[in-house]
């Protein structure tokens, strides 16, 4: 299940790279949803002030939306950190995803002071490798592959 934060980051993401509103087909795809499914969350987290969804041109996160999406990666960037850095988990990514519904940010914030947090955080978030930039996943991934 996506939660309100993953569309976020995903609307955030691809405003980053498009420039420009984030097209729900992209949202859906992004998130492994039907466009349907997207259309739903988007028109909520309208409703709740964080996006602004125009027909046919897509859907722009509001400074709160950007707000609380930096703050939703920030916490993904955390907690994937802390998985591969102190629990040295293989399998980050998935643990990450079910992980970050239900960390809070308190929770977030002692896991920061344990990983070493970069200055950079959120900014160093790649959507291509669906990690924090800071960290050497295909160093990671083929150490796993041995």
């Amino acid at each position: 299940m996506n939660t309100a934060d993953q569309y976020l980051k995903a609307i955030y993401l691809i405003q980053q790279e498009d420039n420009s509103p984030a097209a729900t087909g992209r949202v859906a795809e992004m998130l492994d949803v039907s466009p349907a499914s997207a259309n739903e969350m988007i028109g909520k987290l309208e409703s709740r002030g964080l996006a602004e969804h125009e027909k046919y041109k897509g859907v722009s996160l509001t400074d709160d939306g950007i707000v609380q999406a930096r703050d939703a990666l920030q916490t993904y960037c955390i907690i994937e950190r802390f998985l591969i850095n102190v629990l040295d988990v293989e399998d980050f990514r998935g643990e990450a995803q079910a992980l970050e519904s239900v960390i809070d940010g308190t929770v977030a914030e002692r896991l920061d002071t344990i990983i070493d947090r970069k200055s950079e955080c959120p900014d160093c978030f790649d959507p291509e490798l669906d990690a924090c930039g800071c960290l050497d996943v295909e160093s990671l991934e083929g150490a796993a592959a041995d």
